[in-house]
């Protein structure tokens, strides 16, 4: 009777899955950060995320993820995130492929840190951005890493 007591004293104190927000360093080659995130993620999945602020689908998205409206959606994920409004991003985005036609753009890193053709961008402007974008990333999370 005691054992299940601790045991269930100890299962109340394991953290809850939640979502991780993580602002890209401003220097650094990316694949090399995001191998360190890849390395750090104690099990979240690491998403590579690139807005900017004036895209309104990214500015719904990263709301919704800031507030935890979207925790427990993604549980145990960790978007790494950059933006395309601070010039000092973009080249390095280009190089580690981290680009495409439209954002906000979602990619599962390599194990190198580079981008794949997982990936998933664009959306729809307004308060449905985020349903629209929903399915769509969980289907890309659904793929094996």
């Amino acid at each position: 009777m005691r054992l299940a007591v601790v045991l269930l004293a100890l299962a109340a104190c394991k953290p809850a899955p939640h979502l991780e927000w993580i602002d890209a360093p401003a220097a650094g080659d990316i694949a090399t950060l995001v191998q360190g995130e890849l390395a750090n993620s104690a099990g979240h999945r690491v998403i590579v995320y690139v807005g900017a602020k004036w895209c309104e689908p990214c500015q719904h998205f990263h709301q919704a993820a800031q507030s935890g409206a979207l925790a427990q959606t993604f549980p145990n994920v960790r978007f790494f995130a950059f933006d395309l409004d601070l010039d000092r991003d973009r080249d390095r985005l280009v190089a580690a492929g981290y680009m495409s036609p439209l954002i906000p753009l979602l990619v599962v890193p390599d194990s190198a840190g580079r981008g794949t053709d997982k990936r998933m961008f664009g959306s729809i402007k307004g308060d449905g951005a985020v349903a629209e974008m929903t399915p769509r990333l969980q289907a890309l999370l659904a793929q094996p890493p």
